[in-house]
């Protein structure tokens, strides 16, 4: 259970700064098409990425990955944490029939 504190950031708004990160430190203009392509998604794919419209898929996890110089873990971890927050905001535990009493429960997480 994740505590029900600050929003997690999406991944698109990290990949977001770290696009606006390589344009200062390169100065270079890098564009979402060229960014994409450099990728080997379309530009649609990316742009809903980083307008926080979908989210990151284990196969672009390891794309950003390789073309960031990351970890694949990282694209991963941030879209669970993403997801498991707004998850959490919409499901009521309370109204879930437990299966398993808390003794049992207590071993199963250890």
């Amino acid at each position: 259970m994740l505590k029900r504190g600050m929003r997690p950031a999406h991944p698109g708004a990290i990949l977001n700064g770290m696009i606006e990160g390589l344009r200062e430190e390169t100065n270079e203009t890098f564009t979402i098409t060229e960014i994409a392509e450099g990728l080997g998604v379309n530009r649609k794919t990316l742009s809903q990425i980083l307008h926080m419209k979908s989210g990151i898929s284990p196969e672009m996890a390891i794309k950003l990955s390789e073309a960031f110089g990351t970890s694949a873990e990282l694209w991963m971890n941030l879209q669970k944490k993403y997801d498991l927050w707004h998850a959490e905001k919409k499901v009521s535990r309370e109204t879930i029939r437990h299966f398993i009493n808390a003794d049992v429960k207590g071993l199963q997480s250890a």
